[in-house]
């Protein structure tokens, strides 16, 4: 899946989280799948749904992080897993 840095994601109409101990659990009610997040991941999907666009999330968790914007980067592909997963919706 090929992403646009420019979009925004939201999260699936179906999908519940949980949040417990700073980790996450997100469950698909509709075909019943889950994952879990560890707490960079849960920090990761807390940005990623508030912020205007992924770049501005990516920003936003270089910041926060001490980690370099490739390392990043590859880091993110977790929002492809979350949208093949249908946990995550992009929008245009």
């Amino acid at each position: 899946m090929n992403l646009s840095f420019n979009q925004k994601v939201k999260v699936a109409p179906d999908t519940l989280i949980n949040v417990i101990e700073g980790e996450s659990v997100l469950l698909n009610l509709k075909n019943e799948s889950y994952y879990g997040l560890d707490e960079i991941g849960t920090r990761m999907w807390e940005l990623l749904t508030i912020s205007d666009s992924i770049q501005a999330a990516f920003e936003k968790l270089i910041d926060e992080y001490d980690v370099k914007g490739p390392r990043l980067r590859q880091d993110l592909e977790l929002i492809s897993n979350l949208v093949e997963q249908e946990l995550l919706k992009l929008d245009a």
